[in-house]
């Protein structure tokens, strides 16, 4: 069991979704944060730099917004609908830019497919946790 889930459970009261969801969408936003700032030191690296700009920036926008989600996400005592909704929409809509993004150089980066696939990864875990907020 995952520490994420592990928390879920030690609330004594709580309004949030399902705890495997949520603990799965958490999991998933922190891995993904982790994939993109990996992805943009290695796209860094890259001899053809020009050609990752673009995905160096959806990287870094996806990772920030990650990081905020999760960070909202783990606090489920009292969830606002009107802040941790449209917060998940947004993570979602970066999720899959930066995963669209990532796979184009997914052929000859090995570090992008990666990251692509985290990203895919978070934004399913997040259409579910949406799905469970409604």
């Amino acid at each position: 069991m995952s520490y994420s889930r592990r928390l879920l459970d030690t609330y004594p009261t709580t309004e949030a979704p399902d705890a495997d969801v949520l603990a799965t969408a958490i999991e998933a936003l922190h891995d993904c944060v982790q994939a993109c700032v990996a992805d943009v030191d290695a796209n860094l690296s890259e001899p053809n730099l020009m050609d990752m700009v673009k995905c160096i920036r959806l990287c870094l926008d996806c990772a920030d917004i990650c990081t905020a989600t999760a960070g909202v996400a783990s606090r489920p005592g009292a969830p606002e609908a009107e802040v941790i909704g449209p917060l998940v929409q947004v993570c979602v809509a970066s999720c899959r830019l930066c995963g669209d993004e990532c796979e184009r150089h997914a052929s000859r980066h090995e570090h992008c497919r990666v990251c692509a696939e985290a990203c895919r990864r978070c934004e399913r875990a997040c259409r579910q946790l949406l799905a469970a907020l409604k």
